[in-house]
């Protein structure tokens, strides 16, 4: 398995004008294939580690697969750097019989950005996935003082970003605030799909009666990847786009943006939050 952090000499600038050499520690990022059927997929730019959850989740929130055993089988291909090392930054995925395998206009058979989000698909038509897992009639119902928590509580899970301070960090909470599983990746969307992943192979999907949390902001791909699982609320500490508030709107997916100490603003399913 790949580094997560990388170690480098910097130049430091002191405030009394000077400069001096010290060690800084880097966030690793690194591409992973993500094959099916030996045929590629994808190429994205993550953080290594959890990379069959990150692979679960991406083809789950892609609409490939719909729950665990859709998959039979996710391993490393043997991908060598230039002194005979296995790189672990190809991962094939064999899908289950009678699954079907994905269809040509999702693939993303080109190097995509940690970042990029949906600047993969070739249309808004082809983003707007149909999900198993619609969260519309989702009961979950949360507290005011547990909404205004998550932040602190993923905050607390963040160890890589504590000394890289370069990582993004999803958390998917239970109504009570209690953690389910939370995940960090160079990546804002690779974080979701590591978490949505690690639910997905413990039978965790549909996500009902949960929380998603996001260190960021809430993107149109990361409101998808959520309505994908079944997920009934998204909060995120930064703002929502347009699109993400429309999307949530359609399907039932309570929004809450700019979650930061005890305020927030509550875009779509006010209902569900007791205040």
């Amino acid at each position: 398995m790949g580094r997560l952090t990388v170690r480098r000499s910097v130049l430091r600038l002191t405030p009394d004008g000077g400069t001096r050499s010290r060690p800084d520690t880097l966030v690793a990022e690194e591409p992973l294939e993500i094959r099916v059927g030996g045929k590629p997929l994808s190429v994205t730019m993550r953080t290594p580690g959890h990379d069959v959850e990150l692979a679960h989740g991406f083809l789950l929130t892609e609409g490939v697969i719909g729950t665990g055993d859709d998959v039979a089988v996710a391993r490393y291909c043997n991908s060598v750097d230039d002194e005979g090392r296995n790189t672990y930054n190809v991962l094939d995925v064999d899908l289950a019989p009678g699954v079907a395998p994905p269809d040509a206009s999702l693939e993303r058979n080109f190097y995509t950005t940690s970042s990029c989000g949906v600047c993969g698909k070739a249309s808004l038509d082809a983003v707007r996935l149909k999900t198993r897992h619609s969260p519309a009639a989702d009961p979950l119902t949360l507290d005011r003082e547990v909404l205004v928590s998550l932040p602190d509580r993923l905050r607390e899970h963040q160890k890589v970003f504590g000394s890289t301070g370069g990582l993004h960090a999803a958390g998917l909470f239970r109504a009570d605030g209690s953690l389910i599983v939370a995940r960090e990746d160079v990546g804002r969307h690779n974080a979701v799909d590591k978490v949505l992943g690690h639910v997905l192979m413990n039978g965790g999907v549909p996500a009902t009666g949960t929380v998603l949390m996001v260190s960021g902001r809430a993107s149109f791909e990361l409101v998808q990847k959520a309505v994908m699982a079944g997920v009934p609320a998204l909060t995120a500490v930064s703002a929502p786009s347009s699109l993400a508030v429309e999307l949530a709107e359609e399907s039932g997916m309570t929004l809450v943006g700019f979650l930061r100490g005890e305020t927030g603003n509550v875009y779509t399913g006010a209902e569900r939050i007791r205040v």
